[in-house]
């Protein structure tokens, strides 16, 4: 399928500068050159997650209260920005071309707005892994689904961009979304507001239905590649669907654990991504 012409991309809301300046081709073949450097983002990560809970093992926990309501409290604005830029465009091709056409159709790389937020989106997964650092400081308990999210969606994610393949406007936008409330939630949390449990409850719910869909566009895909006008390949929709497995059971398994087993237990919501 090809992407819209530029009457269809018309947008019904403004471009800021620095989304029309922004270069889409030149981050495109920087991310062909360069996408394997997530394995070296990926591998120094997990050594300095397990060497940092072994260094900690023998020392206090840190505090960090004001770095971390920073933190989250920045990766909620940015998702939030992130959210409503590539939402709005998702809608316009959504009424504009209809749900398989939002599948599909590659203009989310090189579209008026979403070209910017998408190249955004996946440079954010090798900051992201930050997170991890406030729970091995602060010495709380890290969970498997925790580091497995953050490592499988940085080598996705910029494994995926370099071939602008289809389902990847669904995947950045639906992830932006559910940050824009994770990272609200951490922010307030940490800045040690009350928040209540149903809204964790929301957060976790969010993510396995993201979790779901993200199936459900892999299988899409899948189906219509065979048609030639959905741009991907059986080995990216292979990992997407494992990917996308993984995460919905694990999310699942952690809701039941959570919420449902465990009703007395403080409010949690699934730190990932």
């Amino acid at each position: 399928m090809l992407p819209m012409n530029d009457t269809e991309l018309r947008l019904p809301l403004a471009e800021y500068s620095f989304e029309r300046r922004f270069d889409e081709r030149g981050a495109i073949r920087w991310m062909q050159a360069n996408w394997s450097s997530s394995f070296a983002f990926s591998a120094l990560y997990a050594a300095l997650v397990f060497g940092g809970q072994h260094y900690m093992k023998p020392r206090p926990k840190m505090n960090l209260r004001r770095p971390l309501v920073l933190w989250s409290l920045g990766l909620a604005l940015f998702s939030i920005v992130g959210a409503v830029r590539t939402g709005s465009y998702m809608l316009h091709i959504l009424s504009s071309g209809g749900f398989r056409r939002s599948i599909c159709d590659q203009s989310f790389y090189s579209g008026p707005v979403s070209r910017f937020w998408a190249y955004a989106f996946v440079l954010s997964k090798a900051p992201e892994l930050g997170d991890t650092a406030f729970i091995v400081l602060r010495k709380q308990r890290l969970l498997f689904l925790h580091w497995y999210h953050h490592i499988t969606v940085l080598l996705y994610s910029w494994y995926s961009y370099k071939d602008m393949v289809a389902g990847g406007g669904w995947f950045m936008t639906m992830n932006y979304g559910v940050h824009a409330l994770m990272y609200s939630y951490y922010a307030a949390r940490a800045a040690g507001l009350r928040v209540p449990r149903p809204f964790a409850v929301l957060i976790t719910s969010a993510q396995i239905a993201q979790m779901a869909m993200g199936l459900t566009v892999s299988g899409l895909v899948y189906r219509w590649m065979q048609q030639g006008d959905c741009p991907s390949r059986v080995d990216n929709v292979t990992w997407a669907a494992l990917m996308y497995l993984s995460y919905l059971l694990l999310f699942s398994n952690f809701f039941y654990q959570t919420y449902l087993r465990r009703r007395g237990a403080g409010d949690k919501a699934a730190k990932a991504e």
